[in-house]
């Protein structure tokens, strides 16, 4: 009979690309995941790994356990989900992936909300951007994970995640406040001759705005790079650079930045995922219940600084 925690090894393989990956995941040394696995391949009587360069292929045998290890892994998951549906109160740790802007303008309030309202419930965040969060979750590192999508760039998309839009937001021009500095900045055009600041090429959110400025007749002079949104606003707030932000990076907060409208009025969409085999579990559905609760309230401090005298085209 093949052994269930060797194929849910093959699978970590599978799923992460390499042996020291899987090891990494699963917390085994390299060597004990290969001496699972040879241990399988004797189970099997087939051979399920080739070696490719440093690293290895699944043979087409292997594959089909991987199928095999993913249908029970769903299986445990719904009977889980079952298990916990039939207590009386939602209890369970509930596993989060979100990216910055996201974990600081909704999770605050959200994890406040959740322990009010379901105190036997944990939650657990980790920052993580986005296509690598999406990912994970897919992997079961995750339990729910909080995405975005840029205009006309897709997020990615992977089998057994489902999707449940939570919030849009503009994306508009963030320039310093008038007097900061010599440059006099007052749309997309005149950012031009000025410093950028942008999060790290790869990113969706840095695509579009390179896209933007292409568009708009000029390529941007990215002088900064940062992930770090909190960074990207101090830069724009003291005169260093100006940037495209979303507009959830104002959720209680205020800025001295002006906000200008950018062409076409763009805005970004924030959602979650979770497994379907996940769905019904009391936990998970709990908390998302709660985030779209706290997503429906905004709370946009930084209309203040919003700068309505010039326009997009």
């Amino acid at each position: 009979m093949l052994d269930l925690r060797r194929l849910v090894i093959l699978r970590e393989v599978a799923v992460r690309g390499t042996l020291a990956a899987a090891a990494q995941a699963l917390s085994y040394s390299p060597s004990a995941v290969s001496q699972q696995l040879t241990q399988l391949e004797r189970e099997a009587g087939v051979p399920l790994l080739r070696k490719v360069g440093r690293g290895v292929r699944l043979t087409p045998q292997a594959l089909v356990l991987v199928e095999a290890a993913e249908a029970l892994l769903d299986t445990v998951e719904r009977t889980e989900a079952a298990l916990a549906a039939s207590l009386t109160e939602v209890r369970g740790t509930v596993r989060v992936a979100v990216f910055q802007s996201a974990a600081l303008a909704l999770m605050p309030a959200a994890l406040r909300r959740a322990a009010d309202e379901h105190p036997q419930v944990r939650v657990e965040m980790v920052q993580r951007e986005p296509a690598q969060a999406l990912h994970d979750t897919w992997a079961r590192d995750f339990d729910l994970v909080v995405a975005e999508q840029y205009p006309a760039h897709a997020a990615p998309w992977l089998p057994g995640l489902d999707r449940r839009d939570l919030v849009t937001d503009p994306l508009r021009l963030a320039l310093p406040p008038v007097g900061v500095t010599r440059e006099r900045v007052r749309d997309l055009a005149d950012a031009a001759r000025v410093p950028w600041v942008m999060e790290p090429r790869g990113t969706a959110s840095r695509h579009f705005a390179e896209e933007t400025c292409r568009a708009a007749g000029f390529e941007p002079d990215v002088r900064y790079e940062t992930a770090d949104l909190q960074a990207q606003i101090r830069l724009v707030e003291s005169g260093n650079a100006v940037a495209i932000l979303p507009g959830l990076v104002w959720r209680e907060r205020t800025t001295t930045c002006r906000l200008v409208p950018l062409p076409g009025d763009p805005h970004r969409t924030v959602f979650t995922s979770r497994r379907d085999a996940a769905a019904g579990a009391p936990a998970v559905e709990a908390f998302r219940a709660v985030l779209e609760a706290v997503a429906a309230h905004p709370n946009e401090k930084a209309s203040v600084g919003l700068d309505h005298t010039h326009p997009a085209p």
